[in-house]
């Protein structure tokens, strides 16, 4: 067999069902062949969030998998890779190279040396006698350890060239291991979180990525601790149960606001702490508890007062028996009232929002969008994700996630229109879930084309488009440049593009039609047809939504 004969067998070996693709690459015909059914995207940074969201649904096991060409559509992919290493999600990357005996000339791109710096592993097969064994360092990287996305380049000439077909039977698929806290480390935080007045839990992806949410909940429950998630975490913890705050990110609502605040000890659990605009600084004068897989996020950006390394899941099990003996049988020193003083902050909180929410004018508020979303949506029936931008501001505060990749929550390093593509991946990987990307207009115009691919491919996905003609949330930045040359002017009927696609499509101006646009949206979805609603709404400044901080 050929070199991507034998790629495409292990792939089928370690559970890979669908591979997203741009050609030319003679591993999608490979990968056909294999029973692996090739996904062809109209661009390769959509294709890249495809199995970037494929990864996220199926918490890497198995990955989502990415292929395109050497040269222009190693480039292309480019900002789609660096997306996913800033976010840590677990996906194999598979460019074609140039042959060997150009590889490396100026000016010939090299996978290998330009995704150094975002991908977690990277490697040529430059021999086909190597192919088992690069690809098991390939998968053994993508199963352990702190997630992110693995390179393997495979050289034009390799691919095709003939290798022994019994070399396959030395591969044996990937098992996955992972480490516990050391008992002292673990022992000693227990006790400062079991002892603490103001304790909260700040819970990120590696309680997905662990799939430790079961033991998430136990531990707060046990010491009746509030729980907040970071934008990467956001579903990790039921945002359904009395003890969920809500999740932090360049926006909070008002229950994360006040108890982060108002907190003594903070236990970091499966985050990496990072600060950045789009996660949450932690206020100074906490105790800090830090449990990550990854050593590097120890002490990166906050001085930490009991630092764990070891995987989630395990740790908080060992934080649940360690609390459990501590506590002996009585209750927790913590706030007992937690669950009452959440809903109280919550309802206060939420009631101050409701104009906004509720709005009957028109344009449409686009609060008033994502209220009739939760009305009209069940949660624990779809995944949700947002955009960047206003649409990500606008809905992270006020959408309740009802558990593990219910919503999918991004933002460290993501350019407009990145939700298209998760949403896409999110549906291969749970066709039975009514998935949803919120994207503004500015953000439909970088990807928009791509709902052709959802169209084409059988994927009934629902995107949803705000579409205020501007971009609203660079009024302060542009004032001068718009009033000058209307510089944050944008224009489209997106409906009618949805349309002319081959989807299902509606344009709603009346805001007492956003409710039942969205039920039908979700009919055509269940027919089997990619549905895109567009909701003609009115211009919010990022003043406007940054009052969810309060």
């Amino acid at each position: 067999m050929r070199t991507i004969d034998a790629i495409a067998q292990i792939l089928k070996m370690e559970g890979v069902q669908y591979l997203s693709a741009f050609p030319t690459t003679p591993i999608i015909e490979a990968a056909a062949e294999a029973g692996i059914r090739p996904i062809i995207c109209r661009q390769e940074r959509v294709g890249v969030g495809i199995a970037d969201g494929y990864s996220r649904v199926k918490n890497g096991s198995p990955p989502g998998v990415f292929a395109m060409q050497y040269g222009p559509g190693a480039e292309n992919a480019y900002a789609g890779v660096a997306t996913s290493f800033s976010d840590a999600v677990p996906m194999l990357i598979l460019p074609l190279g140039h042959p060997l005996e150009r590889d490396g000339i100026f000016p010939h791109f090299s996978s290998v040396h330009s995704y150094a710096s975002v991908t977690k592993f990277v490697e040529q097969v430059n021999t086909p006698t190597r192919v088992v064994d690069t690809l098991r360092r390939a998968f053994a990287r993508l199963k352990m350890g702190r997630p992110g996305p693995v390179m393997v380049e495979i050289p034009a000439d390799v691919a095709v060239e003939q290798v022994d077909a019994d070399l396959l039977e030395s591969y044996q698929p990937v098992k996955a291991t992972c480490s516990q806290g050391n008992p002292r480390d673990v022992e000693a935080a227990a006790r400062a979180l079991v002892q603490a007045q103001r304790p909260i839990i700040h819970a990120g992806q590696g309680v997905l990525y662990a799939d430790a949410t079961k033991e998430l909940l136990e531990l707060a429950e046990l010491l009746q601790v509030p729980v907040m998630t970071t934008l990467a975490g956001k579903s990790a913890f039921p945002e359904d149960h009395a003890l969920a705050l809500g999740s932090g990110s360049g926006v909070m609502n008002g229950p994360v606001y006040h108890f982060l605040k108002e907190a003594d000890v903070v236990f970091g659990i499966g985050t990496s702490f990072t600060k950045h605009g789009m996660t949450t600084s932690i206020p100074p004068g906490k105790v800090l508890i830090h449990a990550t897989n990854d050593s590097i996020d120890i002490g990166k950006d906050y001085s930490v007062d009991h630092p764990i390394i070891g995987d989630a899941k395990e740790v908080l099990r060992q934080f649940i028996d360690a609390s459990r003996d501590i506590l002996g049988g009585r209750a927790s020193a913590g706030n007992g009232q937690a669950k009452e003083e959440i809903a109280s902050v919550r309802e206060e909180w939420l009631n101050g929002w409701m104009p906004e929410l509720t709005s009957d004018e028109a344009p449409i508020n686009p609060y008033r969008v994502i209220w009739e979303l939760m009305k009209n949506v069940d949660p624990s029936g779809a995944i949700v994700t947002h955009d960047s931008g206003s649409p990500r501001d606008q809905i992270v505060p006020f959408y309740k996630s009802a558990g593990p990749r219910s919503y999918l929550g991004w933002g460290k390093s993501h350019g407009l229109g990145t939700g298209l593509g998760l949403i896409m991946g999110a549906k291969l990987a749970e066709p039975d879930k009514f998935t949803v990307n919120v994207m503004g207009d500015a953000a439909f115009g970088m990807t928009g084309l791509d709902f052709e691919t959802a169209a084409r491919s059988g994927i009934p996905i629902c995107t949803v488009v705000l579409n205020n003609s501007s971009m609203a949330c660079e009024a302060d930045s542009m004032a001068t440049s718009h009033s000058l040359f209307n510089t944050r002017d944008l224009g489209g009927n997106y409906a009618d593009m949805g349309a002319a696609m081959g989807g299902w499509s509606e344009r709603v101006v009346d805001p007492a039609e956003v409710g039942p646009a969205i039920l039908r949206a979700r009919k055509a979805t269940q027919e089997g047809k990619a549905a895109l609603l567009e909701f003609i709404t009115k211009q919010q400044t990022k003043t406007s939504h940054k009052r969810a901080f309060e």
